[in-house]
């Protein structure tokens, strides 16, 4: 026996062939939809979870993003900033380039100038060398007349020693005694008052005799060369005291006594030297030309003295410098020399003739 249900019949139905067909119920229904739902919300959250996962990693992204935004930002500021400091360095540089581009046309324009001027100096140089290659044929030739003139001159000079060594070694000779006879500083015979005189007096001693007696004779001698005579202007018979004694006294008593000396040449050994009285002049001096000081006994001994004193003609010593002036020297360019103006002063000695002050008495002999 066949058993059946009798629950749910409402559930199923038949077809038309008669076959029993299922029709889900309304729990059925609601249990399928729950279930769909549980499914959707299921997927839903799952998708949720995908979802914020995938927003964190992005909003990790962005906040990554974003730093390396800020980070790019700063790069940017900065590499304006450098931009902008470049910039300012490269306007400098034009600055300073545009400065030196000045100062180089500059310098290429006093480069230029300076050429010119080089150019000019060498020129200049030219002309100086030649200049100074006349000059030096202008000083060698006044060097070569200089030397002329220094030979006649010294011709001139030993000329007057020769005679004063010839009065001096003939004067020692004569008295034996070489002391009493010397050439001084101012280039005259300086003889001794002790040849010539006693003390005091200007009477001539009978011993004094040969060697005013050689004295005649050198005189004549050396005058007697009209070679020797030509140079000579005067030769000064002088005399000179110590201090001892008024100077009225000292200069009366060295007069007398020069002129004892000339009067004694003159009138001995026959007149040898008549033909030359021309020559001769006599002075005192008395005490104002001392050589030696006036304090001391030897130095008392030595002021008194006679000097011989040959003084050379001033004509003589100017000719041999007119005749220098007179050379025709090589014309130099830029070198202009004036003539000397014709001067009416009289002419300088060569050797300095007895000063008249103190005034002294002085004899000349002849006339010339």
């Amino acid at each position: 026996m066949r058993r059946q249900y009798k629950g749910r019949s409402d559930g199923f139905v038949r077809s038309e062939s008669g076959e029993q067909g299922f029709w889900p119920s309304y729990a059925d229904m609601m249990s399928a939809v729950a279930l769909i739902l549980f499914f959707l919300m299921l997927l839903s959250y799952i998708q949720n979870l995908i979802t914020g996962n995938d927003l964190q990693n992005t909003q990790e992204v962005l906040a990554e993003t974003r730093v390396s935004l800020d980070e790019t930002r700063l790069t940017l500021s900065e590499t304006r900033e450098t931009l902008a400091l470049t910039l300012r360095e490269v306007e400098d540089a034009q600055t300073s380039l545009d400065k030196i581009t000045i100062d180089l046309d500059e310098a290429r324009l006093l480069l230029a100038q300076r050429e010119e001027e080089l150019g000019a100096q060498d020129a200049l140089l030219a002309d100086q060398l030649a200049l100074i290659g006349q000059q030096q044929d202008y000083m060698k030739a006044a060097s070569e007349e200089l030397l002329a003139m220094r030979s006649q001159m010294q011709t001139i000079a030993v000329l007057r020693l020769s005679i004063l060594e010839q009065i001096r070694d003939a004067m020692a000779r004569v008295m034996g005694d070489a002391s009493r006879v010397s050439i001084g500083s101012n280039g005259n015979i300086m003889l001794s008052e002790g040849i010539f005189f006693d003390t005091g007096s200007s009477d001539i001693k009978n011993e004094a005799a040969p060697a005013l007696d050689q004295l005649i004779r050198v005189f004549a001698a050396f005058l007697s060369e009209e070679e020797n005579a030509k140079y000579v202007d005067s030769i000064v018979i002088s005399g000179h005291t110590d201090s001892t004694g008024t100077e009225e006294r000292n200069r009366v008593l060295s007069t007398d006594r020069a002129n004892a000396v000339l009067g004694y040449l003159m009138e001995r050994d026959g007149g040898a030297l008549d033909d030359y009285a021309a020559y001769f002049c006599a002075a005192g001096y008395g005490q104002t030309r001392p050589v030696a000081s006036n304090n001391t006994e030897t130095g008392r001994a030595a002021n008194r003295r006679i000097e011989i004193s040959i003084i050379l003609k001033d004509d003589t010593v100017m000719d041999i410098v007119d005749s220098y002036l007179d050379i025709e020297l090589p014309e130099i360019p830029g070198l202009e020399v004036e003539p000397a103006a014709p001067s009416a002063t009289p002419k300088p000695s060569a050797t300095p003739k007895p000063s008249a002050t103190p005034a002294p008495t002085a004899t000349p002999r002849g006339n010339r």
